[in-house]
C-alpha cells in the first residue's frame, strides 16, 4: 500500500498548471484514493458531480479535491483541497497511487523467439513465449508481455507498454503508448471487389501516435496503400473495430464496441460513445461528439453533437424522441 504525502499531491498539480489551496500540512499522509461514499479517515477523495452533493455532506475522507463553491458542504473532519477542475486533479493524482509498474526491467526471457533480422535496443523487457518476427525494431525502455506476436515490419518506440497476448504487424507504435491484452494491430483489412469477391492485397501499415492507449481485443486494420492512423493522446476502449485507411486525429476518446468503416477521416478532440457505428468514406470534423448507439451515415461538421440513427443534431433527435413518446 502506497503512502502519499500532501506535498507530492500539491507538486504534481502545480506541475500541470493547476492552482491548489489547502490548510493541510505538507507532510500529511494519505493511504488511498477513494470515492466519496467509500472513503475513510486516511483517504483522499474528490467531488466533481453535483449528483453526489448529499453524499459529500457525509464524507469520511481526510481531504477532498473540490471546487471552492462546494467547500461549505464538507463536514469538519474533511479538509478541502481547492482546485478549479477536481476531475482533472483526480486524473493527475491517481498516478501517484498507481500500484501497477509500467517499466521495463531490461530482461528478455529465454523462452522467446527473436528473428535475427530484428533490432532490440537496451533496457527492453520481453516476457516468455513471445515471438519477434523479421524487420522489427524495438526501442529503449519498451515492455512486451507474454504470448505476444510482434512483426513483421514493426517499429516499437521508446517506453511503449504492450500487455500479454497482443498481435502487432506492419505497424509503427510511437513512444509512451499502451497496448492492452488481446489487441490486434496491422492485420489485413476487409477489402475485396464486390462482384467477384476477389481479395484486395493490403500493403500499407498502421501508425499509432505517441501517448495513446489501445484497449483489449480492439482491432486496427492496416491500410491498403498508405497508413491507417490513430493520433496522439488518443484513448481507444476495448472491442473497437477500426477498418483499413481510417485516420483518427489527436485526443480522440472512443468507447467500447464502436465500429468505424474503411477510409473515414476523423478530426481532433472527437468523442464517440459506445456501440456507435460510422460508415465508410466519411469526414468527421474536429470537436465532434457522437452519442452512444448512433449510426453515422453522412459527413459531420466541426463542433457538432449528434445522436440517433441516422445520426443528426442531438437537439433535433431529442425533439423527435419527445414527440414520438407523446404519440404513444
Amino acid at each position: 500500500m502506497k503512502k502519499i504525502k500532501y506535498i507530492e499531491i500539491k507538486k504534481i498539480l502545480e506541475k500541470n498548471s493547476l492552482e491548489v489551496s489547502s490548510e493541510l500540512s505538507e507532510n500529511e499522509i494519505f493511504s488511498n484514493l477513494k470515492t466519496i461514499s467509500n472513503s475513510s479517515e486516511n483517504d483522499l477523495s474528490f467531488f466533481s458531480n453535483i449528483r453526489y452533493l448529499n453524499d459529500l455532506k457525509e464524507i469520511k475522507a481526510k481531504a477532498c479535491l473540490i471546487e471552492e463553491k462546494f467547500v461549505s458542504y464538507l463536514p469538519k473532519n474533511c479538509y478541502p483541497i481547492i482546485v478549479e477542475d477536481p476531475y482533472l486533479a483526480l486524473a493527475l493524482v491517481s498516478n501517484l497511487f498507481n500500484n501497477e509498474i509500467f517499466a521495463s526491467n531490461g530482461i528478455v526471457s529465454n523462452h522467446t523467439s527473436i528473428d535475427s533480422n530484428s533490432k532490440i535496443e537496451k533496457n527492453v523487457q520481453i516476457n516468455q513465449y513471445t515471438t519477434i518476427f523479421q524487420n522489427t525494431e524495438i526501442k529503449e525502455g519498451a515492455y512486451i508481455g507474454s504470448n505476444s506476436s510482434i512483426g513483421p515490419n514493426v517499429i516499437i518506440h521508446k517506453n511503449v507498454f504492450i500487455h500479454d497476448n497482443v498481435s502487432i504487424s506492419n505497424s509503427i507504435i510511437m513512444e509512451n503508448c499502451i497496448i492492452k491484452s488481446g489487441a490486434r494491430i496491422g492485420g489485413t483489412g476487409f477489402g475485396f471487389e464486390m462482384k467477384t469477391k476477389q481479395k484486395i492485397n493490403h500493403s500499407g501499415n498502421v501508425v499509432i501516435g505517441k501517448n495513446s492507449s489501445i484497449g483489449s481485443n480492439t482491432t486496427i486494420d492496416r491500410a491498403v496503400f498508405d497508413s491507417t492512423s490513430v493520433g496522439e493522446f488518443s484513448n481507444i476502449d476495448n472491442l473497437v473495430q477500426i477498418a483499413h485507411n481510417v485516420n483518427i486525429g489527436n485526443y480522440a476518446v472512443i468507447a467500447a464496441q464502436v465500429g468505424i468503416a474503411g477510409s473515414t477521416k476523423i478530426g481532433n478532440y472527437v468523442t464517440i460513445g459506445g456501440q456507435a457505428g460510422i460508415s465508410g468514406h466519411l469526414k468527421i470534423g474536429d470537436n465532434v461528439t457522437i452519442a452512444g448507439k448512433s449510426g453515422v451515415t453522412k459527413n459531420i461538421a466541426d463542433n457538432s453533437i449528434i445522436a440517433g440513427f441516422p445520426a443528426k443534431d442531438i437537439k433535433l433527435w431529442k425533439k423527435e424522441i419527445i414527440r414520438n413518446s407523446l404519440r404513444k
